[in-house]
């Protein structure tokens, strides 16, 4: 299996009602640039493609609707989003977005897990007319997957209220397995393995008081900074900086439109 097979996170979406605010925001912090996805610009709503710095292609996107919500929700490859959304729904899942064909580009579906966390499902484009671009997006994505560069999504994290219901419902919606992560320090984390050799997100089970999520984590290459960049520029520090025994550091935090992420440096091996 590889980085853009079905039941990967390959994407992520940020809704909004004010794309300008977001750009502002992320380019101060993560030095992002943006392009306009031309044919979208209808009824005051815009598909704003996400680049990180030095990236030739996008990683992510804001959809801009005036009469939306303010959610940033990840994206998991499908082979039949149909199909998938059914399954999904019977496992549990709530249908918040019905399966949706936009042109010849793709096909997507919103969905809530049992604890509520917003993910989509899209399928890629078999247009031919869009293949070449799809292609270097695979290979883009699976290079970055492997060798992430500052600013660019290189985790996912799943925070729980119940770990059971959450490993259960990942299990069995897209085969994930879950390993208590030795590293942590003896914090309740396990990594997820969504079918390749390496880890690519984790689940922190918070307990009964803590927060339900489902975020993407931005590498940097100072935790610290950049947190402190992020509470100027009006977010709030929800957790961290904290870091493991093995010196990784991260934080996670709530942007000014109230959408999680985390940051996270490396650890640094001798």
């Amino acid at each position: 299996m590889g980085f853009m097979s079905p039941g990967q996170v390959v994407w992520f979406e940020i809704g909004t009602r004010d794309a300008t605010a977001v750009e502002k925001f992320y380019t101060e912090l993560f030095g992002w640039s943006f392009e306009l996805d031309p044919d979208s610009s209808i009824d005051g709503r815009r598909y704003i493609r996400i680049l990180a710095p030095s990236a030739p292609w996008p990683m992510g996107a804001i959809h801009e609707n005036p009469s939306g919500v303010e959610q940033l929700n990840l994206s998991l490859l499908s082979a039949d989003v149909a199909a998938d959304t059914e399954r999904l729904s019977d496992l549990g899942a709530e249908v918040l977005v019905p399966p949706t064909r936009v042109a010849e580009v793709t096909s997507f579906a919103v969905l809530a897990d049992p604890l509520g966390n917003p993910f989509s499902l899209f399928a890629r484009t078999e247009s031919a007319n869009l293949k070449d671009r799809a292609d270097a997006t695979e290979d883009y994505m699976t290079q970055s997957s492997y060798a992430p560069t500052p600013g660019s999504m290189a985790w996912f994290e799943l925070g729980t209220t119940d770990a059971e219901t959450t490993r259960d419902f990942y299990t069995r919606a897209f085969g994930w397995r879950f390993e208590i992560d030795e590293s942590a320090g003896g914090k309740p984390y396990y990594n997820i393995f969504t079918g390749m050799e390496y880890p690519s997100g984790g689940l922190y089970d918070h307990g009964a008081d803590g927060p339900d999520y489902f975020m993407p984590s931005f590498l940097t290459d100072d935790v610290r900074a950049r947190t402190e960049t992020a509470e100027q520029l009006g977010a709030a520090v929800e957790h961290g900086p904290d870091s493991n025994p093995d010196g990784l550091v991260y934080a996670r935090i709530v942007d000014p439109a109230g959408n999680r992420f985390g940051l996270f440096t490396a650890p640094t091996h001798a």
